[in-house]
Formats: structure tokens, C-alpha cells, sequence
């Protein structure tokens, strides 16, 4: 079965929106008519009343006329105390009462009840007000009807004139809730032109900024800074791939080229090929575990230590000292600094830098460890030739060398300092290059 097509979003909100404003204008139609009826009535019963008390007070003043003079609209009876008509307005029956004696029976003064209008010669719904009037001892009752029909005519005219408009008003808006819809969704379109343009390789990565500065302005802002990330991530990866690529392929280019000219020779020495080939599989091994490890802090993971590490409380004294005892030429100056951190992170990390500072130093390097209250400090120095401070920041990104310091055959991969840093923020903590008058100072701290 075919599935039907979804409405459009600005067929949608049109759809909604006519819908809600159809509702409000239903709802204030009607409260219109209702608050127009009830005013009105309160109208006949006012205008009925002052008229009763009106007849009332010349009954009082013993100036009833046999005819009494009122609107058209409106019948006046008099009453006396056995129900007999003693004066009536123009148009009123002079002989039965308008009002039962049941309906007549518990009414008070000022009251209103409705009764049909033709009973008594009027059209429509009629009102009827009672007042009584005269002495105690010879009561009589003002009756005052007054016909609602060119009121009920009215709100009837007002109830068709709603009906007829109202369509009219609703097709109205409809077209206005249209046409501004589509104007406040055209940057959404030009947005989702924008970005099939990019998946289509006829753009490059920028959506379009519209000019208002609403929340279509800040979502292209924030999809450009998308862009911006996914662009720089892809450039990282491609560079990531092509220096692997180039770094793994110079030991391979090394050890078939030894095992080429060891098949030629018939005299080959192999116990010393096979030292040149562990030193060449040592080197791929190193160069694979690193960019293992910093493609894992490609994840996206916010810095930190991971659940699965494993740490515990060390002595960083000892644990560099350990690590600095396989470096023959570099001294070791010492406090006891208790940390919690990764063992063998926080070893590579003091491995690679006196690797680093081993390649380039003249004659001395020398790592201390001290206790920097909140912080424990690692700090590695060599007498070598430094690096310029306008190069410090970039010789943490992978596959760096600089020209005068970092030779491609002095062993180095451009990954070493870039390890370093990864592990060290792994750790909440800091590196920094400094100066060493002469030579270069790495400064790592960690927190305790």
C-alpha cells in the first residue's frame, strides 16, 4: 500500500494555525452573541422596570389615568387585589390579567418572568415586570410587559452577519498565515538549498546567512561552525593518514631493500641483518603503538582519564628515576612526590621527552621532580639547540619537525611530543616549553 505524502512543515503550521485562529474566532462569536443577548435583556428588564415604577408612583399620587401612555414596544396592566384590571396601557386586554395566577403566585417586586408574546399580542419572547403599588389596605399590582422580538431580530442579524463574514475572515487569514509563513521559512529553504549544494560538491562547506538576526541567523552560525569542525577533522585525518602512511613506509622501504641485497649476496652476514631488521620491527612497533594511541584520543572524549585506567598513588621521584636510569647521560635530581596517576602514561611521558632531549642535547640533560604543593612538577632540560618561541605551540601536532632540529634520521617520528601532551591532559595537566639559557626546559604538572 502506497504511503500517502506527508504535508510540507508550512503546510503544517498554515494548517495548525488556521485551525487555532478558526477556534478563537468561533469562541468570541459566540461569547459576542451571548454578552449581546444578556445586555440587551438586562436592557428590556431595566426599561420595564423604570416603567413600573413609573405607573407605581402615579397610583401612588392617585394620578392613574384609565389609558396609560408608554412605548409601543410595551403593555401595562394595573391589578387590584382580586385580579381584576382597573387601568391598562394602549393595546392591553382590559379584562384578563397577562399573568396567570400561578405564574403571578411568590413573585416580589421588582421580579421578571417570560412568557410568549402572543398570549398577550406582541411578537416574540415578552418580559414582564411586577411592582406593587397603593395603600396596604388596598394593594394593586403594575404589570409592564415588554416585547424582545426587535431585539432577538438584532442579535439575529449580528448571528448572520458572523456566519456570512466569518468564512470570508478565516480564507482571509488563511492566505495572509500563508504567504507569511513562506516568507519567515525561505532562509530554511535557502539553508536546505545550501546544504545539498555542499553534499553535492557545487558549494563550498557555508550555509547561507540570512540577513535577520533570528533563530534561523544562529542555527546557520552554529551549522557553519559544524562545517568549520567536520572540514578541519576530515584535513586532520587525510594529513594523519598520508605522514602514517610516509612514516610506516621508511623502515618497510629499509628492510626490503637489506633483504634484497642479502638475496644477492652470497656472503651475507645475517646475524648482523638480523639486528638491523629488529631495530627496523622495534621502530615500526614504537611508530604503530603511538598512532594507536593518539587515534583513540581522536574519539571525541572530553580530557580526562578513562574508567578502565589504572591508577594509584606513586612515588613520581621513583618512577622517574626509574625511567631516567636507562639514559646513561642524564642526571636525576629528586624529591619524594606522591600523585595518583597512570604508572606507565606518566613513565612514557618522561621516556619520550629524554628521548627527545637524547636526539638534540649537546652534553647534558638533567629531569627533577618537585612538589609544587596542589601540583607535582616533571622537568626535563637539554643544552641543545631549543626551538624558537614562535614554533613551541605547533611541535605538539603530529609528524612535526623543525627544519634545523627535527631530522628525519635521528630517529624521531613527530609523534613524541604530541604523545605527550595527549597523556598529560589525560591527567588534568599541563606542558609547556620553556628556555633553558642555553638548550630547551619542558615543564609538565600534574595534579596530586
Amino acid at each position: 500500500m502506497r504511503r500517502p505524502r506527508e504535508l510540507s512543515l508550512r503546510a503544517r503550521l498554515s494548517w495548525l494555525t488556521v485551525v487555532v485562529v478558526t477556534a478563537g474566532l468561533a469562541a468570541g462569536g459566540i461569547l459576542l452573541i451571548g454578552v449581546l443577548n444578556f445586555a440587551l435583556l438586562r436592557a428590556v428588564n431595566a426599561e420595564a422596570l423604570d416603567t413600573a415604577n413609573g405607573v407605581a408612583k402615579l397610583v401612588d399620587q392617585h394620578q392613574l389615568a384609565d389609558v396609560i401612555s408608554v412605548n409601543p414596544a410595551m403593555q401595562v396592566q394595573v391589578i387590584d387585589a382580586q385580579g381584576r384590571v382597573v387601568a391598562i396601557s394602549a393595546g392591553a386586554d382590559p379584562i384578563v390579567s397577562m399573568l396567570h395566577d400561578n405564574e403571578l403566585h411568590g413573585m416580589a417586586d421588582g421580579d421578571v418572568t417570560s412568557i410568549p408574546g402572543h398570549r398577550i399580542g406582541l411578537d416574540g419572547e415578552a418580559r414582564v415586570v411586577m411592582k406593587t403599588a397603593g395603600p396596604p389596605t388596598d394593594p394593586v399590582r403594575v404589570l409592564v410587559a415588554r416585547s424582545t422580538d426587535d431585539l432577538s431580530q438584532g442579535v439575529h442579524i449580528l448571528r448572520i452577519t458572523l456566519l456570512i463574514a466569518f468564512p470570508l475572515l478565516v480564507a482571509m487569514l488563511a492566505v495572509i498565515i500563508w504567504r507569511m509563513l513562506g516568507a519567515a521559512l525561505r532562509p530554511v529553504d535557502a539553508l536546505r538549498a545550501g546544504a545539498e549544494e555542499i553534499t553535492g560538491g557545487t558549494r563550498a562547506g557555508r550555509l547561507p546567512l540570512p540577513e535577520s538576526r533570528d533563530e534561523v541567523y544562529r542555527l546557520a552560525v552554529t551549522l557553519n561552525g559544524m562545517l568549520h569542525r567536520l572540514d578541519a577533522a576530515r584535513a586532520r585525518q587525510r594529513a594523519f593518514v598520508a605522514d602514517a602512511a610516509h612514516e610506516l613506509r621508511s623502515p618497510l622501504t629499509n628492510m626490503r631493500t637489506e633483504l634484497e641485497v642479502a638475496q644477492r649476496l652470497p656472503d651475507t652476514d645475517w646475524p648482523a641483518l638480523s639486528a638491523d631488521l629488529l631495530t627496523d620491527v622495534d621502530r615500526l612497533n614504537r611508530l604503530v603503538d603511538d598512532l594507536l594511541l593518539l587515534a583513540r584520543s581522536d574519539d571525541g572524549a572530553p580530557p580526562g582519564r578513562s574508567p578502565a585506567a589504572r591508577l594509584s598513588e606513586v612515588d613520581l621521584g621513583v618512577l622517574v628515576a626509574d625511567v631516567a636510569s636507562r639514559y646513561p647521560h642524564v642526571g636525576c635530581d629528586r624529591t619524594e612526590v606522591i600523585a595518583t596517576v597512570e604508572p606507565d602514561a606518566i613513565g612514557r611521558v618522561v621516556a619520550n621527552l629524554l628521548d627527545n632531549a637524547e636526539r638534540h642535547a649537546r652534553e647534558k640533560i638533567t629531569v627533577e621532580v618537585a612538589d609544587e604543593g596542589r601540583q607535582a612538577r616533571i622537568t626535563v632540560t637539554d643544552d641543545g639547540p631549543g626551538i624558537p618561541a614562535a614554533d613551541r605551540e605547533r611541535v605538539f601536532d603530529r609528524f612535526t619537525r623543525l627544519d634545523d632540529a627535527r631530522a628525519r634520521d635521528a630517529g624521531g617520528s613527530g609523534l613524541g611530543l604530541a604523545i605527550v601532551r595527549e597523556l598529560v591532559r589525560r591527567h588534568h595537566g599541563t606542558v609547556t616549553l620553556g628556555d633553558a639559557a642555553p638548550g630547551l626546559r619542558v615543564d609538565v604538572r600534574l595534579p596530586r
